[in-house]
């Protein structure tokens, strides 16, 4: 592991994690200088769990950190996508709704920064009955709002326009999204959002006029998500709002990566159109 120092206000510890896609190495930056900020007093132990039915789940995450998928020069299109996966808040399917999302893009010219937020911590098997999702996730948004910055002032180093940052999330992932894409301070939203199967599940945020252009997508049959992304979407539509929008018949809920023979599996495709109607694939000139 190597230290180095990226721009004039960030000093990061960056670690090789090896050569993941075509000839190029992913690399992992901590995202604060130092110790995240509401957490020095945390104790709890990051663990990280391989070959679960969804892939690898990490837990109990106290540094949080980002993961780049830069592609190669001569394939960037100067767009960059921060990529929230889900888990409650309490754990991130860092597989199933982030690497291989990230992967995905990252063949397509599209830099991928994967972001591995700070978490409640983990106390017995599955969702706490009780969990405040507002108060589990705060972290998370505050990873998420740090991720933009970061990523905005190292875009000349990474190969991306700071006008062309997006942010994706799935689940929780996707209301640490709406708390990026709705905070008050207009200039650092990102140029794009897409919430997938997710947002708010707390208390229904202000919603601002005019926000940048917005993708969701969920299934009908999702028992877990579909209410409260119905009431986001309706939210922004009341706002002035107008996301694009696509609701499949089934898939359930974190469909993600994974190929169940639905309409669902083609979301990422749906996703890509709808940049590439916006602007966002093609180099700029």
């Amino acid at each position: 592991m190597r230290r180095i120092i990226l721009g004039d206000a960030l000093a990061v510890c960056v670690l090789v994690v090896g050569c993941l896609i075509d000839s190029a190495c992913a690399q992992t930056i901590n995202l604060w200088p130092g110790v995240a900020p509401g957490s020095e007093n945390w104790r709890q132990k990051e663990t990280v769990t391989a070959d679960t039915p969804i892939g690898t789940v990490v837990n109990n995450v106290v540094t949080p950190t980002l993961t780049l998928f830069l592609p190669e020069k001569s394939k960037a299109t100067g767009t960059g996508i921060i990529v929230a996966p889900g888990g409650a808040c309490i754990a991130l399917a860092i597989d199933l709704e982030a690497n291989q999302v990230a992967r995905w893009l990252h063949e397509r010219g599209i830099a991928a920064f994967v972001l591995k937020y700070r978490l409640q911590e983990k106390k017995g098997e599955g969702i706490p009955p009780d969990l405040n999702m507002d108060e589990a996730c705060k972290y998370g948004i505050a990873d998420g709002i740090q991720a933009m910055k970061v990523v905005r002032q190292h875009a000349a180093d990474w190969g991306v326009s700071p006008d062309r940052i997006g942010f994706m999330g799935f689940s929780a992932g996707a209301m640490v999204t709406s708390g990026v894409l709705l905070q008050a301070d207009a200039a650092a939203r990102p140029a794009f959002a897409a919430p997938i199967y997710g947002g708010p599940f707390g208390v229904m945020p202000a919603i601002p006029a005019n926000l940048p252009p917005i993708f969701m997508a969920w299934a009908q049959d999702d028992e877990l998500a579909q209410q409260p992304v119905v009431k986001f979407y309706e939210a922004l539509r009341a706002a002035g709002n107008k996301p694009e929008i696509h609701v499949y018949s089934a898939g359930g809920h974190g469909f993600g990566m994974r190929k169940q023979r639905t309409t669902s599996d083609h979301w990422i495709e749906e996703f890509y159109w709808w940049m590439q109607a916006k602007g966002f694939t093609g180099t700029r000139k």
